[in-house]
């Protein structure tokens, strides 16, 4: 069920005291089997919204529920359809306050009873910061979340790693997108789809033009479609063996792209196959120093070597005069 949808019926239902799951298909547009089913849902999620049958039966919210959905502004609406945030994104994104706001006047404080149970926010809390992150430079979701609504083009000036100084890109924005902690905006470039941390982005600024994304894309479809990409695409597999103490973290870090091998197992180290998008890429094995021997191919093998010479030459010692 789409956020706007669920607004909509939840309002239909406080509004009137009994209403025909044929007339809340007519007023939403969708057909008798998908207002079942998102009635349904509502029951499930523990919802006061019950049926009855007859001629003067019908959909109906139950009495003293406490939800109040009238009374919430357009703004509002549109800050609760933001699902999946911490209250950390929230207040990066600007919207912590009108978010507590409208859930509080969706819900009305009324006195607990002995048997009812005490509500998920009191019990759950939910911080999807990665462990040890140091504090984020660069653009943040605040700044930029006007600029992109306004469905403008952004020049961005980006810091990549892969490159040796920031490149001024144009590019057509979708949106910002929020994974494991770190913020991203995901935007169009010369028609191909690209993330970009905010926290490379060193300046932006509006271009005086509207944003010329691909039609029937949204910024939802183009997120998963890169994300599948960089969990499944690859351009090398390197075979390796991890020693068991650091398999943990080697799973932590490197995820889906790394495969374990079940019948290549014994008591000092695990084979495994790793794969990277490019071969420069294999640099993300340094930190684990001899805990990982890599087998093969010979390019990641060379490759390793020349990073580990390049390394060891930075820091050997100063010749005596």
């Amino acid at each position: 069920m789409t956020p706007d949808r669920f607004f909509t019926l939840m309002l239909l239902l406080k509004s009137r005291d009994a209403v025909t799951t044929q007339e809340l298909a007519s007023a939403l547009g969708v057909s008798l089997r998908t207002i079942t089913r998102d009635l349904n849902w509502l029951r499930d999620a523990g919802l006061p919204v019950t049926a009855h049958r007859g001629r003067l039966g019908g959909v109906a919210m139950l009495p003293g529920s406490g939800l109040d959905l009238t009374r919430l502004t357009p703004g509002e609406r549109d800050h609760l359809s933001l699902t999946g945030l911490d209250e950390k994104q929230r207040a990066e994104l600007n919207a912590s306050v009108e978010s507590r706001r409208a859930l509080s006047k969706i819900v009305a404080t009324h006195p607990r009873r002995v048997h009812e149970l005490l509500p998920l926010t009191d019990v759950v809390h939910v911080d999807s910061r990665p462990w040890r992150q140091a504090r984020a430079c660069g653009t943040t979701p605040a700044s930029l979340i006007g600029a992109v609504r306004r469905g403008r083009r952004l020049r961005i000036e980006y810091d990549s790693p892969r490159e040796s100084c920031p490149r001024d890109l144009v590019v057509d924005p979708y949106g910002l997108f929020a994974k494991a902690g770190i913020w991203y905006l995901v935007a169009d470039r010369a028609r191909v789809p690209r993330m970009y941390r905010l926290e490379r982005i060193t300046t932006w600024k509006e271009v005086d033009q509207p944003r010329r994304i691909r039609e029937s894309q949204t910024l939802a479809t183009v997120a998963a479609a890169l994300i599948d990409q960089w969990e499944h695409n690859h351009a090398i597999e390197v075979s390796a063996t991890i020693d068991q103490a650091q398999i943990e973290r080697a799973q932590r870090i490197f995820g889906l792209r790394l495969v374990p091998d079940d019948h290549e197992d014994s008591a000092t180290g695990r084979k495994v196959t790793i794969r990277f998008l490019h071969l420069e890429d294999v640099r993300a094995l340094l930190p684990f120093g001899s805990a990982i021997t890599v087998h093969g191919p010979t390019e990641a093998r060379a490759h390793l070597r020349d990073l580990a010479t390049s390394l060891a030459h930075h820091y050997a010692p100063s010749p005596t005069s």
